[in-house]
């Protein structure tokens, strides 16, 4: 029987083989690790130098914010300061209120609220005055701080700015005529309707959804409230309003409470606009008693609609009159002047020459429409023709030019645009005191 062999002494004589194999590997492997060790010191040394250098670029940009800061420490006196603008700003996102309207000194924007308004309303100094000096007495403090700022009824013809005088007091009052709120009441002629206002009441379609005017004065309190041709509402929206005007409140549906002492209220009425119209065509220049005796007659007009407890509720009845040619002049100005900011948005200017404008005012004078038929006359003789050469030719036109429109002596049917090079306007307007006139050629 032969002599047994162990396991260890068959791997014995395969030992050297093996120490073969793994020097052979470690060698391997220590050359990659080498390599590797290379590969990262190169990144590393790239990396610093790379860091080294957008250290040094942040340590100059301190440098100028330190410089800077140091400046504005200075200019404000030693210290930083949170501005009356930054206060008002916030304050603004909670209630509504423009952020204008607490850094402008409330007292001198009263003073000049006529004089602001005259900018804009066009013949109506009468009212304007009217409505200032009850506006006055409300920034005075005399007023019941429990009503609303104040409450009005314009009435007159169409069209002589009675809806464009809101607008102007949401503007000089609050900072924007976003701070107008249009009730149309045309919309609440039937009595199902007048819900809407506070909001429907319980058991029917839209009775969480929150009423047109509580909800809108609730989210901006300080607002201008218009009522637009109050006398086509149904007589239930009169009882709403005596209790804005009694009380300066009004719950809506689901009982809450809305305060409507931050706000102004307006109403127009076309009632008693044939009476003004017939007096005032009697008697184009007015005494103050002849004045007093127009606005009885409209009050009698009235009357016949409303009733006495609503009238007697209201601060003031304003009288519209109508426009005169001279009026209507001075207002085809300022509606070709925003025209021309419209087209400054675009990088233009608008021309029009005298026999232009003279074809404006014949066209735009009727002293039963008031101011409307003027905006048609413009969009007709000014904005139709531009807007055809626009959509021709925009592309050609050099930025800056001026857009001169005339009409033809020959055929004063046809309007005329010219396009004129920058620069010809500011030497027009120079010697047209700052008028957008142009010379007939």
């Amino acid at each position: 029987m032969g002599k047994r062999i162990q396991p260890w002494q068959i791997y014995r004589h395969q030992l050297p083989n093996v120490y073969t194999v793994f020097s052979t590997t470690s060698l391997q492997i220590q050359t990659k690790a080498l390599e590797a060790c290379q590969t990262i010191c190169n990144f590393i040394l790239t990396f610093d130098m790379a860091l080294e250098k957008n250290m040094n670029d942040i340590t100059g940009e301190q440098s100028l914010f330190t410089t800077q800061e140091d400046e504005l420490i200075y200019t404000l006196g030693g210290k930083l300061v949170v501005t009356a603008s930054d206060i008002a700003e916030v304050v603004a996102l909670w209630t509504g209120l423009p952020a204008t309207n607490l850094t402008r000194d409330q007292a001198e924007r009263f003073i000049h609220l006529e004089q602001d308004l005259s900018n804009h309303i066009i013949g109506q100094d009468h009212a304007l005055a009217v409505v200032a000096k009850s506006l006055r007495r409300y920034a005075a403090g005399l007023r019941n701080p429990k009503r609303p700022i104040g409450s009005f009824l314009l009435s007159g013809p169409t069209g002589v700015g009675k809806t464009e005088l809101t607008k102007q007091l949401a503007e000089s009052l609050f900072g924007s005529q976003k701070a107008l709120i249009r009730l149309d009441m045309s919309e609440y002629m039937e009595k199902h309707t007048v819900a809407r206002l506070i909001g429907s009441p319980p058991g029917y379609v839209g009775f969480e959804e929150g009423g047109q005017l509580t909800d809108a004065v609730r989210s901006r309190p300080y607002s201008i409230v218009l009522f637009d041709e109050i006398e086509k509402a149904h007589p239930d929206v009169y009882n709403v309003l005596l209790q804005i005007l009694d009380d300066g409140i009004l719950s809506d549906s689901t009982g809450r409470t809305v305060s409507f002492q931050n706000t102004l209220i307006i109403l127009t009425s076309n009632l008693g606009s044939q009476s003004i119209l017939e007096f005032c065509a009697q008697k184009p220049t007015r005494t103050p008693e002849e004045e007093a005796m127009l606005k009885k007659l409209v009050i009698q007009t009235l009357g016949s609609k409303f009733r006495p407890e609503f009238l007697n509720r209201l601060d003031d009845i304003v009288i519209f009159h109508p426009l005169s040619r001279d009026h209507i002049s001075t207002i085809a100005f300022i509606l070709l002047d925003e025209v021309d900011e419209r087209l400054a948005r675009k990088g233009f200017h608008l021309l029009v020459t005298s026999r232009l404008l003279a074809t404006i005012r014949q066209e735009g004078f009727n002293s039963m429409y008031g101011a409307r038929p003027l905006r048609r006359a413009i969009s007709k003789w000014v904005e139709d023709p531009i807007a055809e050469k626009l959509l021709h030719v925009e592309d050609e036109i050099e930025f800056g030019s001026s857009i001169l429109v005339d009409v033809e002596d020959s055929d004063p049917g046809t309007p005329q645009v010219l396009v004129l090079p920058p620069g010809l306007r500011e030497e027009i307007q120079a010697r047209n005191r700052g008028l957008i006139v142009a010379p007939t050629s």
